[in-house]
């Protein structure tokens, strides 16, 4: 009996149950079609590349009991396990092939290169250093994927210097590879030396666009990833959801409600709306954007809602005052069925830590591990040291800090920040000298935390104390960040930066300021 691959392929694919797969076996084997072993590899790659656990498993049962086994279903078998978070076995499926005289093509190395950088470990580096070897001995070294994987396998391993090599070495590059190597550059935050290859690029796709825009917000440069967006569309490049994802996030940080509000306007045009991580986007750029009232209907079009898109709308009401709120969407989301983790207890903390509302924020810590099975970070006790700080209870902080983080040697900057402010606001001089004392000790060159303590002790009279501080501040030559404020107007985002004045019209925004002061004074006689 004969019967086509594609027609097996179709019905494999149609296949959403695991025993409708088994069916389609038996169908293959009842019937004794002519050269199983080879009509069995379409439901072999259907089963292996599948995100269902149970066709894996199946897929690799299949594997094991077959006794011809060619090239393809051995990358077939690689690239399974590497999708199936199975790096180790896919390098050991490569070392069966070469030990059974199985040829190796230019299919088989991207996912067993892939599965390299997947194992994150020490020996993974002399692996994959390896596989570059056989990839030299059978002649591939110049196949355009081949080099984008040990590109990516290289920059993973804090090698760059390496990809560029191979970059450079590469006779004919495509745009596959120069995107690999803008890639490789963006992930390690060298945004200047992937720009320039982007501008060398002879040829550009939505790809390439999408990897020097995520190469600028990783750096948080997000007035870039928009001034490439508008270059992009000028170019008539059409954006995929990838990069709509990045201009959302950036539109987010920005404030740049109309650049959102028009990504949505395209997403809802063609029909891309219903994809979960951009619906997730709009509801994480609206609800930055003060607009809870447009993220809410958003969320709810949200057919299968994932921890992302609970955990967008709850921090989108916790960051627009509305503490109450978020708890509900928390306790929706356990009723719906989603498992809460580390970001969604970062978000109720913080709605919590805002309203002041200490006691439901000690029991939501109390229920991270003993209900919901998930273990504290150090983010998460931060945010009780905020929450107890805020609501004045600066003792029980300091308590907290020393019992439950080891104290102000194992915390950043931020903890130590929110303890010595709320000492400020609360006038607890007590705590707020003992932390300074600290932070001085251990010679912390964090100038915010100093100032701080500087303040404490000037408001408190403390003037030999505070001069100290301003002393130490000045001769270890610390400067605080500058306050940044964003508007936007006419779609154009302007950032200024206080004491700033390298904008081309900032003479001319100072006089307009100090006309408006002065009519404000005017109005007071």
């Amino acid at each position: 009996m004969t019967v086509k691959n594609s027609f097996l392929t179709a019905l494999v694919g149609n296949c959403k149950e695991l025993s409708q797969l088994k069916q389609v076996h038996a169908y293959i084997l009842r019937c004794r079609i002519k050269d199983t072993p080879y009509a069995i590899t379409p439901l072999l790659s259907v089963a292996a590349t599948s995100n269902d656990a149970s066709f894996f498993s199946y897929a690799r049962s299949i594997f094991a009991h077959l006794t011809h086994r060619n090239t393809f279903m051995h990358n077939t078998m690689i690239r399974g396990y590497l999708q199936n978070r199975s790096p180790a076995p896919a390098v050991s499926c490569y070392l069966a092939m070469l030990q059974n005289g199985i040829a190796v093509n230019n299919y088989t190395f991207p996912p067993l290169i892939k599965a390299c950088v997947a194992l994150a470990s020490s020996s993974s580096n002399v692996i994959g250093r390896l596989v570059h070897g056989h990839v030299v001995k059978f002649g591939l070294r110049d196949d355009p994927y081949v080099v984008s994987a040990f590109i990516e396998f290289y920059s993973t391993s804090r090698q760059v210097e390496k990809a560029r090599l191979l970059f450079d070495e590469t006779a004919s590059k495509d745009v596959v590879l120069w995107t690999a190597m803008i890639d490789a550059y963006g992930k390690m935050g060298n945004v200047e030396n992937a720009r320039e290859l982007f501008e060398e690029m002879p040829e550009r796709n939505a790809v390439s666009w999408s990897a020097m825009m995520a190469a600028y917000s990783r750096v948080s440069d997000f007035k870039q990833v928009l001034a490439l967006f508008t270059e992009m569309q000028n170019e008539g490049t059409k954006p995929n959801e990838s990069i709509l994802v990045t201009v959302l996030t950036a539109c987010a940080h920005l404030g740049a409600l109309m650049q959102g509000l028009w990504v949505h306007s395209y997403a809802k045009r063609f029909n891309l709306d219903f994809n979960p991580i951009l619906a997730t986007a709009l509801v994480d750029m609206y609800s930055k954007c003060g607009c809870v009232e447009l993220a809410l209907p958003v969320f709810e079009g949200i057919v299968s809602k994932d921890a992302g898109a609970w955990n967008a709308m709850i921090s989108g009401a916790a960051l627009n005052g509305d503490a109450t709120k978020s708890l509900e969407f928390f306790h929706q989301m356990a009723d719906y069925g989603t498992q809460p983790n580390e970001t969604t207890f970062v978000a109720v903390l913080t709605a919590c830590t805002h309203a002041k509302m200490v006691q439901q924020g000690l029991q939501l810590f109390e229920a991270m591990s003993s209900t919901y099975g998930v273990a504290p970070r150090v983010e998460h006790y931060a945010c009780v040291v905020d929450l107890l700080s805020r609501a004045g209870m600066v003792e029980e902080a300091e308590k907290f800090m020393e019992e439950k983080m080891g104290g102000l040697m194992a915390t950043d900057p931020n903890v130590w920040g929110a303890l010595l402010n709320a000492c400020r606001i609360y006038k607890n001089i007590d705590v707020g000298n003992r932390v300074g004392e600290k932070l001085l000790d251990m010679c912390v060159a964090d100038c915010g935390t100093h100032v701080l303590t500087y303040n404490i002790y000037r408001e408190a009279g403390w003037d030999a104390e505070a001069n100290r501080v301003r002393s130490m501040i000045s001769e270890a030559g610390m400067k605080k960040k500058p306050g940044c404020s964003i508007i936007e107007v006419d779609n154009e985002v302007e950032e200024f930066l206080a004491g700033d004045h390298s904008h081309p019209q900032a003479q001319q925004i100072c006089k307009l300021l100090d006309s408006i002061h002065k009519m404000v004074d005017l109005e007071h006689y």
